[in-house]
């Protein structure tokens, strides 16, 4: 059985000054995450400053979108019961190539995922708002 998440009632992200670009950009149907000018390095969660050199110096870059899933859980009980609908989802840590590990949605078959599968970026409708999610990369 598939759900349609865009009709599912569930609560969104809450975005402030900080995290706007990232969701401005997933609505877009772009992933952005924060590059350190001073050091090179990639960055997520968003943040103020860079967690490897201290510096002040991030900016938001469109990253690839692809990535590789590090980890996952099966969801059979979620935590709002707006979620009870989609039962069993995917939920997983995905490793960026850009190197940031995000926690994000996985697009999957809860009973064909595996740790180490090609991911890519996809915007998807999750209770009307447009969210950053993933889903196997085609091969």
């Amino acid at each position: 059985m598939t759900v349609d998440l865009a009709n599912l009632s569930v609560p969104g992200p809450t975005a402030n000054s900080l995290t706007a670009p990232f969701w401005q950009a997933a609505e877009a149907g772009r992933l952005m995450i924060q590059r350190c000018c001073a050091c090179d390095k990639w960055v997520f969660y968003p943040r103020a400053i860079c967690p490897h050199c201290w510096a002040d110096a991030l900016e938001w870059q469109t990253a690839s979108g692809k990535g590789r899933l590090k980890s996952f859980s099966v969801i059979w009980k979620p935590g709002h019961p707006g979620w009870i609908a989609a039962t069993p989802y995917v939920v997983g840590l995905v490793e960026l190539a850009e190197g940031p590990t995000m926690l994000s949605h996985i697009l999957v078959q809860a009973n064909d995922v595996a740790v180490g599968d090609p991911l890519s970026f996809a915007s998807t409708n999750i209770g009307g708002r447009i969210l950053p999610c993933f889903a196997r990369e085609a091969t």
